[in-house]
């Protein structure tokens, strides 16, 4: 490892509800350094989308959502002489939620038709069920990830 590791700051919750999972949302939504139009989708998506779920406590319903998102596996390319081989590893829990908030927001830019928020809403649901495209994009990692299982002797 080349120099030495970043230490990991302590993060605080976003406004409404101080919970750190939401401001990492809002962040990753925001576009444009405009973060107060992006916690204001992000907001109305979240209420919207607990309402339809029937779920009073909307950080516990994020939290499910995003839980139901995480991958256990991913893989990773490494050269071993001359060759690559797709090596599957283990992923740590900081970047369990990095890439459950990027599959979700990713998702619902991708889709056309509705306003932004409306699709942000449909797709928190939908993860918080466990279905939806995001939930798909989670099975496909793993899927991947337990197909290479026998090149994961070259994980170090």
């Amino acid at each position: 490892m080349r120099g030495k590791r970043a230490k990991q700051r302590q993060q605080i919750g976003d406004r409404k509800y101080n919970d750190s999972t939401i401001r990492r949302l809002i962040n990753k939504v925001m576009q444009d350094g405009k973060k107060s139009v992006a916690e204001e989708l992000v907001y109305k998506a979240l209420e919207s989308a607990s309402e339809l779920a029937k779920e009073k406590d909307i950080v516990l319903f994020v939290s499910k959502a995003i839980d139901n998102l995480k991958p256990a596996l991913e893989i990773k390319a490494r050269r071993v002489g001359g060759a690559n081989y797709q090596v599957p590893v283990p992923v740590s829990t900081s970047r369990q939620e990095t890439l459950a908030v990027r599959w979700l927001v990713d998702v619902s830019r991708g889709k056309s038709g509705k306003s932004f928020e409306e699709r942000l809403s449909a797709e928190i649901l939908n993860a918080y069920k466990g279905e939806g495209d995001a939930i798909k994009k989670k099975q496909d990692v793993e899927r991947m990830a337990e197909a290479n299982k026998a090149f994961a002797h070259f994980r170090w």
